[in-house]
C-alpha cells in the first residue's frame, strides 16, 4: 500500500461519507487487496468499506448484487487493436457469460464477473497494454477521443499521441485518484466535434492561431460539462492551447477540481458545479496562476457535429485507404463476434478497431482493392451492418435493470426492439437519434437525443409499471439539452406513440429537417399539442 496523501481537506468536518472512505484508504490500494486477499478468500471476504472502492479497479457489483460484477476496460480514444479484441472476448467468454457492450464513452463492459476472476482479468488485460483501473471511480477515467484519429479526413491533427501521453500521465497517478467526484475528458481534432466536447468535465477541441507570425494548430479548452440529473454544457475558456502544453493544462484544470472542487454533498461535487460558480474568466485566472501564462482563443475550427456516427465505407486521409463505420445495435455483441471482427480488422484492414461514443464500431485502413470483399462478408451483411435501417443505426442504450443498481426500468433489449418495431412501421429516411436511458444518471446520454426517454413508474390498479418520460430537442450542433414533454408513457404504449409522434414530424418537417431542428422550428407547445392528441386517442 502506497504512503497516504495527507489532502489539504482532510480536517474537513463537512464532507460527504464517501470522501471519508476515500481518506481512510486511498481508492487505487483497493487493486492490492483484491489481487493478493479478495480473489482467493472470495465474495464473503470483501469489506463493504472496499466494496466502494472497488470502482478504482473499474469494478461494480451488478444487480442484484449476488456476488457478480461489471467491469469497465479503458480503451485510450477509442482505438484498439485486433490482439486485445481477441483477449477482451475470451475474458467474455471465460468469464462473463458471452457478453461484450460497447459504452457511450467508448469502453468496453463485461458482466457477471466474480471476484476470484478478477486478478487473472488484470493479467489479461495487462498482457495487451489494456486497463480496467480507474475506469470508474472518482478519477480521471476513459479518455475520449476520435476513433478515426490518425486516418480522418476532417481532423486538423493525429491526436492519437496526445491521448497517449495523457492516459499515462493520469493513470494510477496518485496525485489525482481522490478526486470529488468522477471526471471525463476528451480529445479530438476532428471538425465535427467526434468527442462531444460539450458534455466532458475537461475537453479540448481544434482551433488555430497565427502566433508571432506563424500558424499554430492547436485546441481551444472546454470546461465544466456533464449530465445526470443537473446537465451542463463546457464553458470554452479564453486560451489557446498548443499540443505540447496539453498535459499542462490537463494537470492543471484538475488539480483545481482536486483542490477546490466540492466534497460535501455527492450529487453536488462534479467539476461542473464548480465551474458554474467560479465562471469561465475565474478558471481562466485560476488556471493560469497555476500553470503560467497561455494564449487567449484562436480560431475555432469545429464545423458542427457528427453525432459520433460514422456509417458506411468511407476514403481515408491516406490515398487508397479506406474506412468502415459499422452498426452495433445498442452496442451489445458476444465474444465470437468480436473475435470475427478482429478478424475482418487483420484480414482487410492493418488490425486496429475504433469503438465509437455511439455504442458502435469501425475498421481502419482497408484498401480501395479489398473493399468489394470486406462488404460481402457475413458479418457485415448480416449483423454490423453498413447502413443500418433508421432507428436501429441511431438507438443508444445504457445497461439499465439488467445489470445497474441504479436503475429503475429496463431498456437494453427494450430499445433494441423499440428500434425494430420503429422501423417495421415508420418509414424515415433522416437520422432520429433516440436514446433510452434507465435513471437520471444518464450514462445513455438522454439530453442529447432527438427524443430522450428515462425510465419511471408509473402507479396503476394493476401495481407499478414501467414507463418513460419524454424528452425532444437535445443536439450537440448548436449545443442544447433536450426539453420534457408532458408525457410518461408506459411501456406497453411506447412504441405506437412514438410512431404517431415520428410520423407527424415526418409530414410536417421541411425536406430533410433533423428532428431537433424541427423542434426548434415549430416550438415545444406544439410538439406539446402533438402528444396531448396521441394521448386522447390512446
Amino acid at each position: 500500500m502506497a504512503e497516504r496523501k495527507q489532502w489539504k481537506w482532510a480536517d474537513d468536518p463537512s464532507l460527504n461519507k464517501m470522501e471519508f472512505t476515500k481518506l481512510e484508504k486511498d481508492g487505487l490500494d483497493v487493486i492490492e487487496t483484491i489481487v493478493n486477499t479478495y480473489s482467493k478468500e472470495g465474495f464473503q471476504s470483501i469489506e463493504s468499506s472496499d466494496m466502494d472502492r472497488f470502482k478504482w479497479a473499474g469494478v461494480y457489483q451488478q444487480r442484484p448484487k449476488d456476488g457478480h460484477f461489471m467491469m469497465r476496460v479503458r480503451i485510450p480514444g477509442g482505438i484498439l487493436n485486433s490482439e486485445q479484441a481477441r483477449v477482451l472476448a475470451k475474458i467474455a467468454e471465460d468469464y462473463g457469460r458471452d457478453l461484450v457492450d460497447v459504452t457511450t464513452r467508448q469502453a468496453v463492459q463485461f458482466h457477471w464477473l466474480t471476484v476470484e476472476s478478477l486478478a487473472d482479468i488484470f493479467d489479461r488485460l495487462a498482457s495487451v497494454g489494456l486497463s480496467s483501473f480507474e475506469a470508474c471511480g472518482d478519477c480521471p477515467r476513459q479518455i475520449m477521443g476520435n476513433p478515426l484519429a490518425g486516418i480522418d479526413p476532417h481532423e486538423v491533427l493525429d491526436t492519437r499521441p496526445l491521448v497517449a501521453e495523457l492516459e499515462k500521465f493520469f493513470l494510477m497517478n496518485r496525485e489525482f485518484s481522490n478526486l470529488p467526484r468522477k471526471y471525463k475528458i476528451s480529445i479530438s481534432a476532428n471538425v465535427h466535434n467526434a468527442a462531444h466536447a460539450q458534455i466532458n468535465d475537461l475537453a479540448f477541441t481544434p482551433a488555430k492561431k497565427t502566433i508571432a507570425g506563424e500558424e499554430v494548430i492547436g485546441f481551444h479548452v472546454w470546461v465544466g460539462g456533464g449530465l445526470s440529473a443537473k446537465p451542463h454544457l463546457a464553458k470554452k475558456l479564453d486560451v489557446f492551447c498548443r499540443p505540447e502544453e496539453v498535459i499542462k493544462v490537463a494537470e492543471g484544470v484538475t488539480t483545481l477540481f482536486r483542490d477546490f472542487g466540492y466534497r460535501q454533498k455527492r450529487t453536488h461535487a462534479r467539476l461542473k458545479f464548480l465551474v458554474a460558480d467560479w465562471g469561465a474568466e475565474k478558471f481562466k485566472d485560476e488556471l493560469i496562476n497555476l500553470v503560467g501564462e497561455l494564449e487567449t482563443q484562436g480560431e475555432d475550427l469545429l464545423k458542427g457535429w457528427n453525432g459520433g456516427y460514422f456509417y458506411g465505407i468511407h476514403e481515408q486521409q491516406q490515398a487508397g485507404l479506406y474506412y468502415a463505420g459499422l452498426s452495433v445495435p445498442v452496442g451489445r455483441m458476444n465474444a465470437g463476434e468480436l473475435v470475427e471482427l478482429a478478424h475482418l480488422a487483420d484480414e482487410y484492414g492493418d488490425g486496429t478497431i475504433g469503438t465509437c461514443n455511439t455504442q458502435n464500431v469501425l475498421i481502419r485502413n482497408i484498401p480501395q482493392d479489398k473493399v468489394a470483399a470486406f462488404q460481402a462478408e457475413p458479418l457485415i451483411v448480416n449483423r454490423f451492418k453498413l447502413t443500418p435501417n433508421t432507428f436501429v443505426g441511431y438507438a443508444v442504450s445504457c445497461t439499465g435493470t439488467e445489470y445497474c443498481n441504479l436503475a429503475i426500468v429496463e431498456t437494453k433489449e427494450r430499445m433494441r426492439s423499440l428500434a425494430l418495431y420503429l422501423d417495421d412501421t415508420v418509414t424515415l429516411d433522416t437520422p432520429l437519434r433516440i436514446h433510452m436511458i434507465g435513471c437520471p444518471n444518464s450514462c445513455g446520454q438522454r439530453q442529447i437525443a432527438d427524443i430522450g426517454l428515462q425510465g419511471a413508474l408509473v402507479k396503476t390498479s394493476a401495481g407499478m409499471v414501467e414507463a418513460f418520460d419524454i424528452h425532444v430537442g437535445g443536439t450537440l450542433e448548436e449545443a442544447q439539452f433536450n426539453r420534457k414533454l408532458n408525457a410518461r408513457i408506459t411501456v406497453d404504449k411506447l412504441g405506437p406513440f412514438l410512431a404517431q409522434l415520428i410520423t407527424l414530424y415526418k409530414e410536417d418537417r421541411s425536406e430533410g429537417e433533423q428532428y431537433w431542428r424541427y423542434v426548434e422550428r415549430v416550438g415545444l407547445e406544439k410538439i406539446q399539442s402533438q402528444v396531448d392528441s396521441i394521448l386522447q386517442t390512446a
